[in-house]
């Protein structure tokens, strides 16, 4: 699943160590970054504040859908 967080500056310079570690994630304009949900949680357990933006939308798997839904 992708994350697409927002960073302050000073988070930012907190966060680049973890996040050359653990996600080749993509950067975008102002400090934006789309990246893995274990990236994101590393940043987490670091401590790095961050605003999340926007979350992948997870959709069902043919094991989760019904014999007559819609997929």
């Amino acid at each position: 699943m992708k994350v697409v967080i927002q960073l302050s500056r000073r988070e930012e310079l907190r966060a680049l160590p973890i996040l050359y570690r653990h996600s080749p994630g993509i950067v975008l304009p102002n400090r934006t970054y789309v990246l893995s949900e274990e990236a994101v949680n590393a940043l987490r357990e670091a401590g790095v504040k961050f605003t999340e933006v926007s979350r992948e939308a997870s959709t069902p798997g043919l094991e989760e859908a019904g014999t007559s839904e819609r997929i």
